[in-house]
Formats: structure tokens, sequence, C-alpha cells
């Protein structure tokens, strides 16, 4: 036998909830898309606050890993912190990251993987839209390279002895 939630049956539910603390108590719900919400779930008396909760910044970072790490500095936080620009990455996926290892350098590179896995996530889905970022370029064969790729190319090509002509004029 299927069972089915109504829109009733949960304004009822949550309405009940409220009946039944006699304290005071706090009842958190979480989705990732309220604009799908029937707006009878949102009124004032149902849900009194809204949080937002963005994707993890550099200062966000920085305070996860100075708690799970005891850290407040190292090495590979700038390269971190360049990948939190182009990646979109919640809190707690940094945190889960940041868990997996007591040693920082283990932990700190396990999440510039992630990081990395993310923003190819963001770039692949972009290119399939026709769409690129700020300094990011689009090429005939679909690929898209950001500015630090194509310098590090040139540079590359550079040290092998492999100049193009174009840059010979300048």
């Amino acid at each position: 036998m299927e069972s089915a939630v109504t829109l009733s049956g949960l304004l009822n539910f949550i309405d009940g909830l409220w009946s039944s603390c006699g304290d005071e108590r706090i009842i958190v719900f979480t989705t990732n898309h309220k604009d799908w919400l029937d707006p009878a779930l949102l009124r004032p008396g149902r849900m009194d606050m809204h949080i937002h909760m963005s994707y993890c910044t550099t200062c966000g970072f920085k305070l996860l890993a100075s708690n799970y790490l005891g850290i407040s500095n190292h090495r590979l936080f700038a390269e971190i912190e360049k990948l939190l620009e182009k990646a979109e990455v919640t809190p707690a996926e940094v945190t889960g990251e940041l868990m997996k290892s007591d040693d920082a350098e283990t932990a700190l590179h396990g999440l510039i993987k992630l990081l990395q896995s993310k923003k190819m996530v963001l770039i692949e889905a972009k290119t399939c839209k026709g769409e690129t970022t700020d300094g990011e370029e689009k090429h005939d064969d679909g690929k898209v390279t950001t500015k630090d790729e194509r310098e590090g190319n040139k540079q590359d090509e550079g040290q092998m002895g492999l100049v193009n002509e174009d840059d010979t004029r300048k």
C-alpha cells in the first residue's frame, strides 16, 4: 500500500508540533528549493525565520580548518582559496573532507581534489550551455581553458623551446 503525504496533512502535522510544545522549541526544516514550497508552509507562525546557507567561502574554510585541523595557515591555503572562488562546495562537504584525516597535509590534498572536481563539473555544465566565466575561453573543439591554464601552457612551451611566432613579434 502506497502512502502519500498531502499538503493539508503536512500543515496539520507542523501545526501539531507547535501546539504540543509547552516550552520554547526550535524546529528546523531544510530544502534545496524554497521556491518549490507552497506559500502556506512559509507563512509566519509556521516558519518564522528563513536562513540562506551559501556555498563555502574563504573565511568559512579558514574557520573550518582551524576547528577541524587546528591550523590557521598552511602552504596549500592559497591554492584552496583560489579553487573556492571557482567551485561551488558546501561547508558540509568541506568539513567532510577535513575530517577524513588528522594529518593536515592529507586532509587539504583531499579537499583540493574535491574542489578541482567540483570546478570541472561547473565548467562542463557551462560548456553544455555554451557559457564561459570571466577569464575563460571556449575553443572550437568545445574545450574551455582558463587564463591561468593558457599562461601556464605558454610558459611550458617556452621552457621546451616551443614559441608561437605571434609571441616573438611582440
